[in-house]
């Protein structure tokens, strides 16, 4: 009886523990705390936000040669990068770009880039835009009969020595009345598996 009760402990506290895991990474995941604690630009479009996801890498480029990549990001765009081992998974067609495409780099606040996701037609608006430093993007999408979705999108670039660290951060403003916890838990984890090979796919274009 004993032993049956001290391995059900034991596996309450390691799914407790898998459980906070994922309520880590599903908000945050290579960022220092000091980096969640930072203002960054386009925090005050969403400033109510019921989510807050932050997300870092650095990288082996300097401000001034990542800055034209992140630009080109995109739905109909330069795509959405990956690594090549995952890339090769994909379709050629709908890979994205491995080089520099002149008739991307230019974006002015007020610009709409189409987004994937729900909704009619769903796009990402230029809010603000300072290179080689920050890149905001703001969004809003209609959700059945309540308030819409309203989220910004956040790309700031700082040196780290020879290189960049490149910081994302979105914020919601709510992500539905059920079981939010869960709701924001699962939408970060998501957010978590395609920023992460996003990356890596920018961090072998950078080189």
């Amino acid at each position: 009886m004993r032993a049956g009760r001290f391995l059900g402990l034991r596996t309450l506290a390691a799914g407790g523990g898998l459980g906070l895991a994922a309520m880590t990474l599903g908000t945050h995941s290579g960022v220092t705390a000091a980096e969640r604690a930072r203002a960054l630009p386009g925090d005050d479009l969403v400033p109510e936000a019921q989510v807050v996801i932050d997300r870092a890498t650095t990288l082996s480029a300097p401000p001034g040669r990542v800055w034209p990549w992140v630009v080109q990001l995109g739905r109909e765009r330069a795509g959405w990068y990956l690594p090549a081992w995952l890339e090769r998974l994909v379709p050629r067609g709908r890979r994205a770009l491995r080089h520099l495409e002149p008739a991307y780099q230019s974006l002015a606040v007020g610009d709409e880039v189409p987004d994937w996701g729900p909704g009619v037609g769903p796009v990402l608006r230029v809010a603000e835009i300072r290179p080689p430093h920050a890149l905001v993007y703001v969004s809003e999408r209609a959700r059945g009969s309540g308030e819409p979705l309203r989220f910004s999108w956040t790309h700031a670039l700082t040196p780290a020595g020879s290189g960049t660290r490149l910081h994302l951060r979105l914020r919601i403003n709510r992500v539905g009345r059920r079981a939010p916890s869960l709701v924001a838990a699962l939408a970060g984890l998501m957010d978590e598996a395609t920023v992460r090979p996003m990356f890596a796919g920018l961090a072998e274009r950078v080189r």
